[in-house]
């Protein structure tokens, strides 16, 4: 396995993380617990009504870079899309998650990150691809069933920290999971000036509340 088992979130996300509900508890450093997290089989559920299969959702790390959650979501049938975004410019790493794997004979044929309609070379880097097309690079890491890959700008990101991101890659803690998904709908709450739905308004008529015999006295 060459991706390394880290697992620390970046500083700019523990503020949100902290805000997570559920019923085990994250635990910053030497501090109390701070907040409850759902258990592992409502962060599958979470993600399983994304459209995302749980075994294929990845974070990573990189140094400037933050997580941009608005961007998490499916690729292709039910794999993982993410998009990290520096700090300091408007340069972007793309995290996909897709079943399957890469050979030498089909990395030509498999675009660079979402795809750029140009030739796509490729080179070998140990277990891993290096991959460049039309000013996009990109490493490619099979795994087991599936391939992660990292995309990026070569303007942008050079190539060692774009291998760094690949490498550091790994599947998320329960914390990590709880702060990427949000609340399935139905444990959202009500918005305000939304009208709630009641139980006690008949199908038809003038709208007024049913009340059962005796109910008054």
């Amino acid at each position: 396995m060459l991706r390394a088992a880290r697992s620390l979130l970046p500083l700019a996300l523990l503020p949100a993380l902290l805000a997570a509900c559920g019923t085990e508890e994250v635990v910053v450093g030497d501090r109390e617990p701070v907040a409850p997290l759902p258990d592992r089989a409502e962060l599958y559920a979470r993600a399983e009504a994304l459209g995302l299969a749980p075994g294929l959702i990845h974070v990573t790390e990189s140094p400037g870079f933050t997580l941009a959650r608005q961007s998490v979501g499916v690729y292709g049938d039910d794999g993982f899309s993410a998009a990290y975004r520096s700090h300091e410019n408007s340069a972007q790493l793309l995290l996909l998650v897709d079943r399957g794997t890469m050979t030498a004979a089909d990395c030509p044929e498999e675009p660079v990150g979402r795809g750029t309609g140009e030739v796509v070379h490729c080179e070998r880097d140990g277990e891993t691809w290096y991959r460049t097309s039309a000013g996009r690079h990109e490493y490619a890491v099979p795994e087991d069933g599936h391939l992660l890959r990292i995309s990026a700008a070569e303007t942008a990101v050079d190539r060692g920290a774009l291998r760094a991101a690949a490498l550091h890659a790994h599947r998320p803690t329960d914390a990590e999971l709880a702060f990427l998904l949000p609340p399935r709908h139905r444990d959202r709450p009500p918005l305000r000036g939304v009208p709630v739905e009641r139980g006690d308004l008949p199908p038809a008529g003038d709208g007024a509340p049913r009340e059962p015999v005796g109910a008054s006295g």
